[in-house]
């Protein structure tokens, strides 16, 4: 099948078709991108005992977010030059390789910690940076000009990996603590898990969701208004783009450019950093590291941890229900810059509440990340081309990743705070 450049390459019953498996297929493709980054946060604990000196869930985090934040620059800068299949693949299998990686590297030292395990273990973490910039950015950049439910179910598939590895991490901690070794039962057998869902994942990416109707009939559209990213993803699916006529080449060129974009949604891309700085200068580090003891006793950290994964994923389904979507620019503006009333709140909760206010405060922390994050990424793209919606989604990402890195750093301030050095 061959598409022309000024064709939509499929009518309008058609685009329908294949709508709900694309949506599940895209809450996967979500949790796949980052499964294995929130494996190795909710195993932290095992890492705290096998580097009990090396602050690993902050350690750990701080080496991931340059190599993604860096990786995610040259990627948005050249998005339309970049083949998305190629990209998202690459990403895909680097992440199954990565945690494959972890595995086989516990088993090899017997689970024993040492600044060289250490460093290997920080290497595999940096492979992740990368993995997610490819994988995470590519496919925010292809869904922007599909449906927003795409985006939606895609957002929402990276929190319930988030719930995934918490629950499975509550489940092998109450199977595993009471026998030997048990902890690093739980967390190979953790580990395996997150393993076969990154290869799912890859055999998702590229065999059934390029050959869906939906899928087709948005990546044909895009390719009618002179995007080159999607030539692959169409050819896989059996269709070959017919080369652009000189009028639709010369549109092309008008496109808005990468600085134009960020310029006309510099607002939106701040809504994304203000929510990623404020969200992961708390979480987890200090929730590891500066909460406290209590009655739960080890079983706080990953209490706390599990009370925001399942939040953040509630609050990226709660924008389904438009009657209270926020879609107002200035509305999200303020939204992002009142969650900094949190900093205050949990540092006063932290040295005088109990472990209930706390609870509190991450679920609302939670809750406010996911829903926020999903009004801001599904309403940015609207009014745009294929190619500057794949653009300005690379944009977005690029702000997210931006504001993960910047919260991290911030995140050592609670260390200096507490004299931990």
């Amino acid at each position: 099948m061959t598409i022309a450049a000024e064709s939509d390459g499929a009518s309008s019953p058609t685009r329908l078709e294949g709508k709900t498996v694309a949506t599940v297929v895209c809450w996967f493709l979500g949790m796949g991108s980052l499964v294995s980054w929130n494996s190795m946060l909710t195993i932290s604990d095992y890492y705290y005992e096998l580097f009990p000196d090396y602050h690993p869930a902050r350690v750990l985090t701080l080496v991931y977010q340059p190599f993604a934040v860096g990786a995610m620059a040259i990627l948005a800068y050249h998005e339309a030059k970049v083949d998305t299949r190629k990209r998202n693949l690459v990403g895909y299998i680097l992440f199954f390789l990565s945690t494959l990686g972890l595995l086989l590297l516990d088993l090899a030292t017997s689970g024993k910690g040492g600044l060289s395990n250490y460093i290997g273990v920080c290497v595999l973490v940096a492979c992740f940076g990368l993995a997610d910039a490819s994988c995470q950015g590519g496919m925010v950049g292809d869904l922007s000009f599909m449906l927003p439910e795409f985006l939606q179910s895609f957002f929402a598939g990276l929190a319930a990996s988030g719930v995934l590895t918490s629950a499975l991490r509550l489940m092998t901690k109450a199977v595993f603590d009471k026998t030997d070794d048990g902890l690093r039962k739980g967390v190979i057998l953790f580990l395996s898990i997150a393993a076969f869902l990154e290869f799912l994942c890859i055999f998702l990416y590229a065999y059934t969701f390029p050959k869906l109707p939906i899928v087709k009939y948005y990546r044909s559209k895009a390719a009618a208004a002179g995007s080159k990213t999607v030539s692959a993803d169409l050819a896989a699916a059996g269709i070959q783009t017919a080369p652009i006529d000189k009028d639709v080449a010369a549109k092309n060129l008008e496109r808005l450019s990468n600085k134009e974009l960020f310029i006309k949604n510099i607002d939106y891309a701040l809504d994304l950093f203000l929510i990623y700085v404020l969200t992961l200068s708390i979480f987890p580090g200090f929730l590891y590291e500066n909460t406290g003891h209590h009655q739960l006793g080890s079983w706080y950290a990953l209490v706390l941890i599990a009370m925001y994964n399942v939040w953040d994923i509630i609050g990226r389904y709660v924008p389904l229900l438009k009657s209270i979507k926020l879609e107002s620019r200035k509305g999200l503006i303020f939204a992002c810059l009142s969650r900094f009333l949190l900093i205050p709140a949990f540092y006063f909760t932290a040295k005088y509440g109990d472990q209930g206010w706390m609870i509190f405060l991450v679920s609302f922390l939670g809750l406010t990340n996911g829903y926020l994050t999903v009004c801001v990424i599904t309403t940015a793209p609207k009014g745009y081309t294929g190619p500057e919606q794949n653009a300005l989604g690379n944009l977005l990402v690029l702000s997210l990743l931006a504001g993960i890195f910047t919260g991290v750093c911030l995140d050592w301030l609670w260390i200096i705070g507490n004299g931990t050095f």
